[in-house]
């Protein structure tokens, strides 16, 4: 079936479309359980709010899709911004419960003075903490672009792949075997995210 995109009416799908489409990695956007179910690798975006995200998916009979196909397969799935933030347990911004496949919450930035702005918005610096097959040729002065209010707080160290410095450092990416997330928008990060992406689609499925 390929790379899958899934739609739940969430997020800025067509940039990833594009650039997937420019690195020669056809995809498919669907909310078809039985495309997700069949994928090589699955991309879940996301911008907005985590309980209306959570409800999306509730709605469109994705959660039990989405955990099966991270759980039972060992197709590469990666959650972008919302995205990555709904693969977690529960967030501060609402009282839905996620999808429960990596341990932790999702916290809002807690500004240690006047001069730290939230929502954190623009370009920053990652710094790779666990270097791994996704982050391949990328070093530590890779940018990538952010906008988010809320962060990951997550129950294990060792699932921390990035960090990155905003008032205070927070993980901004996670992984653990064929499960990853990351904070910022590769999809706009044009040539590290353009590089990040292109080694997700080439990760063993």
């Amino acid at each position: 079936m390929g790379t899958i995109i899934i739609n739940y009416n969430v997020g800025n799908i067509q940039s990833i479309v594009n650039m997937l489409k420019r690195l020669g990695h056809p995809s498919q956007v669907t909310s078809d359980p039985a495309a997700i179910e069949a994928a090589t690798r699955v991309i879940l975006p996301g911008v907005g709010a985590f309980d209306y995200g959570m409800e999306q998916l509730h709605r469109l009979g994705l959660v039990e899709v989405i955990r099966r196909k991270v759980r039972d397969s060992d197709a590469p799935f990666i959650g972008i911004c919302l995205g990555a933030q709904l693969l977690l347990d529960r967030s501060e911004e609402g009282s839905l419960p996620g999808l429960g496949l990596m341990d932790g919450q999702v916290v809002r930035f807690k500004p240690v003075d006047a001069s730290m702005k939230v929502p954190h918005m623009g370009w920053n610096t990652v710094d790779v903490r666990r270097p791994g097959p996704l982050w391949a040729g990328l070093d530590k002065g890779s940018r990538f672009y952010f906008v988010h209010s809320y962060h990951f707080a997550l129950a294990r160290p060792e699932d921390v792949t990035t960090t990155t410095h905003h008032g205070y450092v927070f993980p901004s990416s996670f992984g653990r075997g064929n499960l990853f997330g990351v904070q910022f928008h590769p999809e706009k990060s044009h040539r590290y995210g353009m590089a990040l992406l292109r080694n997700f689609c080439e990760l063993p499925a």
